[in-house]
């Protein structure tokens, strides 16, 4: 009898999994394989080889995979390289609430790259749920005068540390990421500024006082405790989050991932306040051979004598900063930038800010278990993107920067007194 193990069955997205094969002849060849379906009904594959061992054996955390879709030793690998049969399309939960990703197992005991067939049938198979949000945790619409988001908080009765968590140029809410900085003890602000509800369809301009009202609605919570809130984003929304650790006294920790040093594209207002933008220049467009598109080189140059008045005076930002950077982005030159922002802080000798870059890996840096995706469609752009890095490295720096995000807002939001993730 051949059996498929993996523990546990249901688990928090960003938690590993112990997967293990027992019952097979020694040096036997096979064939794992992961699959999902996600709420649009589009399907995600990833598979890997390996041998037994003289047990008749195979543990995804000593057995190296000899091919497939990643070679080595990767516990989480099939997790990890999840891809779409139809292309450039990206695995993201939409309702974190109500359901979980199931993703099912397949072992198959024999391999052959020409002659196998769907119709084939696995020797062993097992479905895990794979969830966004713990139990316990609340999620709660936010409709201020015009903030539009939503607030997911922890069981029990707090006071839990406030942040606000945003993404890029997708629009819309996204929530994934707050539900389950939820579900580690924080109270998340999902907040959208674009592209839902009643909110402009485009982003035209980046009005601060929006998000300042976002932080006040945190900070005025009953169940949200400290006398400040953090902030995690990516792309344009770690823009956003960078001028709003400059700009506004109620963040005292930002995470900006993979964003940029300057206001481009969009100008920048708060009160009397009012930044102009880096133009984008679209004329410098890059397409790849397989027809995808490179906004990397559309980015104006951040050092031109021309661009000085757009660049964030982040020296003026009370709290506390963590940079977070792909190498390999495509999408923003975001180790620049963040170099360009701690040079910027040592020549004003401020020491409030720390940078993790890590090489290979790409823009989209998002938390374990998302897998690895080098590009993708944008509802905004015609052709889809590309995000850059490669899977294993890419991989490894969402587990560990993960990690390091969590241990820096705990040290810096959790108030005395207050629940500690």
């Amino acid at each position: 009898m051949i059996w498929l193990t993996v523990t546990p069955k249901i688990s928090l997205v960003d938690e590993p999994l112990k997967i293990q094969v027992s019952g097979l002849p020694p040096s036997q060849l096979v064939n794992l394989q992961a699959s999902l379906t996600d709420e649009k009904g589009l399907l995600f594959c990833s598979q890997a080889l390996y041998w037994s061992d003289e047990a008749g054996e195979v543990d995804l955390e000593r057995a190296a995979a000899t091919g497939g879709d990643y070679v080595g030793v990767q516990p989480m690998g099939l997790f990890q390289c999840l891809k779409p049969e139809k292309l450039f399309h990206r695995l993201m939960k939409r309702d974190v609430m109500q359901s979980p990703f199931r993703v099912r197992l397949d072992l198959f005991d024999s391999y052959h790259p020409v002659f196998s067939s769907p119709r084939d049938q696995p020797a062993a198979s097992q479905t895990v749920e794979r969830w966004y949000v713990a139990p316990g945790v609340q999620w709660v619409q936010i409709r201020g005068s015009r903030v539009r988001g939503a607030l997911f908080l922890p069981p029990g009765e707090g006071p839990f540390p406030g942040l606000i968590d945003m993404f890029g140029l997708v629009g819309g809410l996204t929530e994934f990421r707050a539900s389950l900085l939820a579900s580690r003890g924080f109270a998340a602000l999902a907040l959208a500024y674009f592209a839902y509800e009643d909110l402009p369809s485009f982003l035209d301009e980046v009005d601060l006082e929006y998000f300042e009202e976002a932080a006040n609605i945190l900070l005025e919570h009953p169940k949200v405790g400290g006398a400040g809130v953090g902030v995690v984003a990516i792309c344009k929304g770690a823009e956003i989050a960078l001028a709003m650790a400059t700009f506004l006294p109620q963040i005292t920790a930002t995470v900006c991932i993979n964003g940029t040093n300057a206001i481009h594209g969009t100008a920048l207002r708060y009160r009397d306040l009012h930044i102009s933008p880096i133009p984008y220049k679209f004329e410098c467009v890059r397409f790849t051979p397989l027809g995808l598109l490179s906004f990397f080189s559309v980015m104006g140059d951040t050092r031109a004598e021309a661009n000085q008045g757009s660049i964030i005076p982040v020296e003026k930002a009370q709290g506390q900063l963590l940079l977070v950077v792909g190498e390999s982005d495509q999408n923003y030159n975001s180790k620049a930038y963040a170099e360009e922002v701690m040079e910027r802080m040592r020549r004003h000798g401020r020491k409030n800010s720390t940078l993790l870059s890590y090489p290979g890996a790409g823009h989209l840096i998002e938390p374990p278990g998302s897998p690895f995706c080098p590009c993708s469609r944008n509802p905004f752009v015609v052709l889809p993107l590309m995000w850059g890095g490669e899977a294993q490295p890419h991989a490894a720096a969402q587990e560990h920067s993960w990690r390091e995000i969590q241990k820096f807002l705990c040290h810096h939001l959790c108030p005395t007194g207050s629940s500690k993730p």
